[in-house]
């Protein structure tokens, strides 16, 4: 199979690509620069130029790109650049591949699990309403961009995806060496529920977005059974051979992440119904199986 897909480089991209070049798939990298080797396509998000003709016999799409939204403090131009590079990306590459002649059969969108915003205790599957405040109505809009997709008759699947373990990048590849060090504990009460997934996971899941024809709309990346940041940090400690008596309080962390801090100490138990009921199947279910395989990687 001939897959496009953007955000190649990034820590899920990257292991996207050489999971399915692996298998023998034809990966064509959508790069934002001058393409430089073979298998390259120039787009330009903000400039809203794709060069479709190098996407030509492309039957799937997988749209990973956006800037992090832990790597800076929530400035309001850092916000309004986390809302930028995924509505103006997605919208840019919807449109263009609508305008295909032969469009790829299917695009998996990048989305994630902020969507629902905080839900408390409550686990919540898909049919779950959107939440309030920032990180939801970018997942909202972020979504209702890649409707030009929609409109064409692509199938289109929203990946509304967790918090991903790793050890080599992403949120949780900052807490390994925290917690390798003897410096990691729960934040705030730990209370508050994680829904997780480790990487290999979510690679088989993208893959399995792609060729499950059933599937489209929204399909949460999570592991079966959330757990809550207290259960996390035992797990790292166990994993890790390491003390975790130290706790990082909410003011604290409100110092130093300023408006970010909410999501983290927010709770969010979140479900993969859609993904459970169409028979995929976890190799790390549960968070200790998740945070061994990272450990290991």
């Amino acid at each position: 199979m001939r897959i496009a897909i953007t955000g190649s480089t990034g820590l899920i991209g990257t292991a996207l690509v050489r999971s399915l070049r692996a298998d023998g798939h034809d990966v064509v990298r959508l790069v934002r620069r001058a393409p430089q080797a073979a298998g390259e396509v120039r787009w330009d998000p903000e400039g809203q130029q794709v060069d479709t003709a190098g996407l030509a016999g492309c039957e799937a799409v997988v749209h990973l790109a956006g800037a992090g939204v832990a790597e800076h403090r929530w400035t309001a131009a850092y916000k309004q650049r986390i809302r930028d590079s995924r509505v103006h990306g997605t919208r840019t590459l919807a449109t263009a591949l609508a305008s295909m002649d032969a469009p790829p059969r299917v695009l998996v969108s990048g989305s994630a699990i902020g969507y629902y915003g905080d839900t408390g205790d409550r686990r919540t599957d898909e049919s779950g309403p959107a939440g309030h405040g920032f990180l939801p109505e970018v997942c909202v809009d972020w979504e209702d961009a890649a409707r030009p997709a929609l409109d064409a008759g692509i199938r289109t699947v929203f990946a509304r995806t967790g918090l991903v373990v790793a050890r080599s990048g992403g949120a949780w590849g900052r807490l390994f060496p925290i917690f390798r060090l003897g410096l990691g504990g729960r934040l705030g009460d730990g209370s508050q529920y994680w829904s997780f997934i480790s990487l290999q996971d979510h690679i088989a899941a993208l893959r399995h977005l792609v060729t499950t024809e059933e599937l489209s709309g929204p399909v949460n990346l999570t592991a079966p059974e959330p757990v809550t940041n207290r259960e996390v940090t035992a797990v790292m400690g166990h994993v890790l051979h390491r003390p975790t008596l130290f706790t990082v309080p909410a003011p604290a962390l409100r110092l130093v992440l300023g408006e970010f801090a909410e999501d983290v100490l927010g709770s969010q138990r979140i479900v993969p119904r859609r993904l459970l009921d169409s028979g995929f199947g976890f190799a790390h279910p549960r968070i200790i199986d998740a945070v061994r395989a990272a450990q290991q990687s």
